[in-house]
């Protein structure tokens, strides 16, 4: 059986995407990895590559010189700057309480183009990257932006959203680190046991590698089998997955490479118009 290969951006131009193939038992399976990388131009066709729901980083820019070392915020998530990767739209730093809310869910509502996906966030998963995602929210980072990418795989089958430049590359201006899933159940078409159900309704962070977590998130619609590397902090009700349906029924776009891609941008563009969190009075 060939050995995996190892990660790798998974197109020429970096940009924040998810590929990689690769061959297992004579089958053909997503290795596993949401990818976030850096071009405006249209989506390359995929490179058979890595371990894949990934964003891929930004090439380094004159910004990388400067002099003052990254801020990063002094609470237990340590949100940290990243100057060699700006914010595609300007945010501040999200608060960092001492702390940081651990209990309970918040709803947040992404009205689309194609209908409302409802969101339920779980604190108690993942209370730095709830943190942030509501700070985001609030300072409507993602209002206005384009879901980027559309896998259908048959091991991963993800909406991948949260970039306001629509490149897959772009990000919050800040990183921060991983708050990794211990219970998913061992996915039933990986032999070799390394990968975990992502199951539909999964709400989950892309990211770039290990502690890279920024803005861009994947919705699951179909159970999808990845490595336990990407931080899970909610799930999609009924209504959401509707609208997924919906989505992943128009396709992958196709491109002049290849007329029937399974990875790439949405036939049927998808747009966040609003993010909205819902506070409940008492």
């Amino acid at each position: 059986m060939p050995s995996e290969p190892e990660p790798r951006p998974a197109v020429a131009a970096p940009r924040r995407s998810v590929r990689a193939l690769t061959r297992l038992a004579g089958v053909t399976v997503l290795a596993g990895a949401l990818v976030v990388g850096a071009s405006a131009t249209a989506l390359a066709a995929p490179a058979p590559a890595a371990d894949a729901v990934r964003v891929s980083a930004a090439p380094p820019t004159a910004a990388d010189a400067a002099a003052r070392p990254p801020r990063t915020t002094h609470g237990p998530c340590a949100y940290t700057e990243t100057p060699d990767e700006p914010a595609a739209r300007p945010v501040p730093l999200p608060p960092d309480p001492r702390r940081t809310p651990a209990r309970g869910s918040v709803r947040v509502t992404l009205a689309t183009n194609h209908g409302p996906i409802g969101l339920t966030l779980d604190r108690a998963a993942a209370p730095c990257t709830v943190q942030s995602f509501l700070h985001l929210v609030s300072k409507r980072f993602y209002d206005r932006t384009p879901c980027h990418r559309l896998t259908a795989y048959p091991t991963l089958s993800v909406l991948q959203c949260g970039d306001p430049s629509g490149t897959g590359e772009g990000g919050p201006g800040y990183r921060y680190r991983d708050e990794l899933p211990t219970d998913l159940p061992p996915a039933p078409t990986d032999p070799t046991g390394e990968r975990r159900v992502y199951a539909r309704g999964v709400l989950a962070m892309a990211n770039a590698g290990p502690d890279t977590n920024g803005s861009q998130f994947f919705l699951v619609y179909a159970n999808s089998a990845l490595r336990p590397n990407y931080t899970v902090f909610g799930e999609v009700d009924a209504a959401g997955l509707a609208t997924l349906d919906r989505i992943a029924a128009g396709g992958v776009a196709p491109t002049a490479e290849d007329p029937a891609p399974v990875d790439g941008a949405p036939a049927l563009p998808v747009t966040i118009r609003k993010a909205v969190r819902w506070h409940h009075h008492h």
